[in-house]
């Protein structure tokens, strides 16, 4: 699609939705180059051939953010900009001049999740007001890794406070600090998971890309809801030090993007270069680790490929049925060779034993976390998180409680035999006896499955009712899982889920590019207030 297509198409849409204009920066902003849906390569071509800065290109994205998240549809997916972003990106057009670019990420604007630690001008909160104002004394691992690629960190994110453990009523996207984050698609519509600003801005334009976490769903419910791609990886491909946790034993970071391309360009920057001692599960990643994952993309790379399709627990709505039944047409004309069905082993078996696990650990893995910040914290423990919300209701509980912090606060050690047990049950159904098993069966590349339904009505009363969703093996079993886009649900995104064994994401990344490539779903968001079904 041509730039003048692409603007014209953008114009259209947005004014059915009340026409909601794109601002198109200061005068450094070139008149040629579109900010909406432009990918990292393209934005690293016109910064090389001169007709475009990074400066240009951050404060493009910040009036964007002024017009399209304060203003216009009130998207609510960014918590804070970055003060000094414009001077950073001044430094590496310095650098750029002087000595060329770092990479594919020098001077690309890049969103993170509020519960990854900066120590620069920015909070980080979690979404909630127990931390506002809180600057930890050291970047996350995450930030490190991107500062030294030459990303600008542009914001952080708004999320389902605490990634959406403080209730089992919830609403996603909802924090005391952002107030309810909205679908850009359908703005009362729910933008799903915890790093539900993460996918509502990334959908939007408003950032290049975001870095997003899932403990079981939250990178990929979101991705399945905005139209994106969403890489969830393998536990300890990308160190968890300096991020806000649930549970050590499935949290992860991972990158949230429009297309395939830029996830792989984002997962190579994070990706752990060497051990991180503030992480020992990077050490099982040792020999596993791809410094340039955009390698694997290949527009051929179905044919040949053995993937199991995933029948039971998929039929979430007649829509997303028929979506998903296109979308395994589409893969096996491809050239992929189906083995259809391939259930996994188990799944369903250890819903009850996986919470047991996440309410121990995030206990144990809060506090700990709650420590690092120093004297100066308000809150030191889980125990201070409860009082601080209850002292202060009316503004952190307007709508549902914290159940789940008051269940995960009467756990005991991580000594005890419950916790133990119920962790070993976890890692050898969803493991050895589930997703291995399975995909050593029938010698699978991966397997597929619907990451979830179309995003539901946000209703802060009732709270979450999730279209189904198959995020839950890989997520217990710390396996990769990448979803993209496969098609629309009365104008909502829904996306097809590549899962596979530990360590696969090169196979994945190749399998998920050559479906989208085949397919390419991908369309920008209309803000459409409503669908006006009724």
């Amino acid at each position: 699609m041509s730039t003048n297509e692409s603007r014209r198409r953008f114009l259209a849409t947005t004014a059915a939705a009340g026409s909601f204009a794109i601002l198109r920066g200061r005068s450094a902003w070139p008149a040629d180059f579109d900010v909406e849906e432009a990918g990292i390569d393209a934005l690293q071509a016109a910064m090389k051939d001169g007709r475009l800065t990074a400066r240009a290109l951050t404060q493009a994205y910040l009036d964007r953010i002024d017009r399209m998240d304060r203003k216009g549809p009130t998207l609510r997916s960014i918590l804070e900009t970055n003060p000094e972003a414009l001077a950073i990106a001044d430094t590496l057009d310095g650098e750029r001049r002087a000595k060329g670019p770092r990479g594919r990420l020098h001077g690309i604007p890049i969103l993170l999740k509020d519960n990854v630690d900066t120590h620069d001008k920015m909070t980080t909160t979690a979404g909630s007001l127990a931390l506002e104002g809180s600057i930890p004394p050291r970047d996350s691992s995450v930030a490190e890794r991107l500062r030294a690629a030459g990303a600008i960190l542009l914001g952080k994110t708004n999320m389902s406070e605490w990634a959406n453990i403080r209730s089992d009523k919830s609403s996603s996207g909802w924090s005391a600090r952002g107030g309810q984050c909205r679908n850009p698609y359908v703005l009362d519509r729910n933008p799903c998971g915890s790093s539900s600003g993460s996918g509502t801005a990334v959908a939007a334009s408003l950032g290049a890309a975001a870095i997003g976490t899932e403990t079981d769903g939250s990178i990929v419910c979101p991705s399945n809801a905005t139209g994106l791609v969403g890489i969830k990886p393998t536990l300890g491909l990308v160190s968890r030090a300096g991020i806000i946790p649930i549970a050590h034993s499935q949290d992860t970071a991972g990158p949230m993007a429009r297309t395939v391309s830029d996830a792989a360009i984002l997962l190579g920057a994070i990706a752990a270069a060497a051990v991180d001692p503030r992480d020992s599960v990077t050490s099982d990643a040792r020999g596993h680790i791809e410094a340039d994952y955009t390698k694997f993309l290949d527009a051929n790379g179905l044919k040949g490929a053995r993937i199991g399709v995933v029948r039971k627990q998929t039929t979430f709505n007649r829509d997303v049925e028929r979506l998903y039944g296109e979308a395994v047409a589409a893969l096996q004309k491809a050239g992929a060779v189906l083995v259809d069905p391939a259930e996994v082993p188990h799944n369903g078996e250890y819903d009850e034993t996986e919470l047991e696990v996440l309410l121990y650990e995030l206990k144990a893995d809060l506090n700990a976390y709650l420590a690092t910040l120093g004297p100066s914290a308000r809150v030191k423990t889980l125990a201070d998180v409860i009082a601080f919300n209850q002292k202060n209701a009316d503004r952190e509980m307007p709508c549902f409680g914290q159940e789940l912090f008051i269940k995960a606060e009467a756990k005991g050690p991580l000594t005890d035999k419950a916790y133990l047990d119920a962790l070993a049950k976890n890692r050898r159904l969803s493991r050895e006896e589930g997703l291995d098993a399975i995909l050593t069966q029938h010698k699978l590349d991966a397997i597929v499955a619907p990451t979830g339904g179309p995003a539901w009505l946000t209703d802060c009363a009732v709270g979450d009712h999730f279209g189904g969703g198959s995020s839950t093996p890989a997520a217990v079993a710390g396996y990769p899982n990448i979803t993209v886009p496969c098609g629309y649900s009365f104008g909502l995104p829904v996306g097809i889920s590549f899962m596979g064994g530990a360590w696969s994401e090169p196979k994945l990344i190749r399998l998920a590019y050559a479906y989208e490539q085949a397919t390419r779903w991908r369309k920008a968001p209309r803000y459409l207030p409503s669908l006006g079904l009724n």
